[in-house]
């Protein structure tokens, strides 16, 4: 290990991991199993990246997003979107103030550090393109004065795949405003029975505050700066350039089944997301290991399939699978 690897060592060894152990014995009091979904959450939280959930009603999907939030100590809005929902339900709006004859300012419930969005896709798109806007550049302008949404700042969206009518589907290059897509499944039968244990009584699950957004953004820093072998950060850009140009990778038969590749912003973003898994695991570096544990969930919403991959029933999935097992690692 080199002397700037032996420094990020260090520099990540001074933060509290108890921060995140915290955090996760906190969340599993009341949510079962589902460690999955758990822990991208946490890695959006360390990374500061947002994350769309999607699954069947039932998973609680919901409930491990909210009591994510009750384990830190910050301010947590839910916005439940519906078809009549208006950017000004979102974003705040100015109100007329007759006391005083002038317009005042009433923030939405977009002003919180972390922001729930239930059922994303029931909303129309200019609700949507308020929300995506508001996650990009962390700000929201409001009668042509500018705030700037407090940091740490992360939406976390869901979806439900099942019953599309009513609903507005995001638009993929506004899903690509999303880090993650997670895909969440169904809990296994010992899982099954233990929510059934747990839920028997039918009294709420109270749950500890046991972090601050001051040690997440402290821990955010130390994450960016983990070090990263030269040899991963081929290793990624690989990653991404075969799912543009699969055919100049050895997949040619990838190249009719794939409309769009991911983007720069997945580069970025699959970065992120590897130096967090690998702080998920106490490590102080980042392994091919964490590239391809986070790749898939880091991808999915950002390749974009052809309709003869959808004939020939391939999935997204399918080619980040098959990416991962081409693409030589280090």
């Amino acid at each position: 290990m080199n002397e700037r690897s032996k420094a990020a060592a260090t520099s990540t060894a001074a933060v509290d991991t108890s921060l995140v152990q915290g955090v996760l014995q906190q969340v599993a009091r009341r949510v079962v199993g589902q460690e999955y979904m758990v822990e991208r959450l946490l890695i959006s939280l360390l990374t500061g990246g947002h994350v769309l959930l999607e699954g069947v009603p039932g998973l609680a999907k919901t409930l491990t997003v909210r009591t994510l939030a009750e384990t830190i100590h910050t301010t947590f809005h839910r916005i439940q979107f519906t078809p009549d929902l208006l950017p000004a339900d979102v974003l705040g709006t100015q109100v007329f103030d007759q006391s005083r004859g002038s317009f005042t300012v009433k923030k939405g419930p977009i002003f919180a550090n972390i922001v729930l969005a239930d059922e994303i896709n029931r909303a129309p798109a200019k609700v949507q393109a308020a929300l995506l806007e508001a996650m990009q550049e962390k700000q929201v302008t409001l009668g042509g004065e500018t705030f700037f949404l407090e940091e740490p700042f992360l939406v976390l969206a869901t979806q439900n795949p099942i019953e599309q009518e009513g609903t507005y589907p995001l638009p993929e290059a506004q899903i690509d405003r999303f880090m993650l897509k997670l895909r969440v499944g169904y809990p296994s039968r010992e899982e099954e029975k233990e929510i059934m244990r747990r839920m028997a009584s039918g009294e709420p699950i109270a749950v500890q505050a046991v972090a601050t957004p001051k040690a997440i953004l402290e821990a955010r820093r130390h994450i960016a700066e983990m070090y990263m072998d030269e040899r991963i950060v081929d290793y990624i850009v690989d990653i991404v350039l075969a799912t543009r140009a699969p055919a100049e990778a050895g997949m040619k038969d990838l190249a009719p089944l794939i409309e769009f590749g991911a983007s720069p912003r997945a580069t970025i973003a699959l970065a992120q997301a590897s130096r967090a898994h690998a702080f998920l695991r106490g490590r102080a570096y980042v392994t091919p290991d964490d590239v391809k544990a986070i790749a898939p969930d880091v991808l999915r919403h950002r390749v974009l399939t052809t309709y003869e991959a959808e004939a020939e029933e391939v999935t997204s999935d399918d080619i980040i699978k098959k990416i991962l097992a081409t693409v030589e690692a280090p």
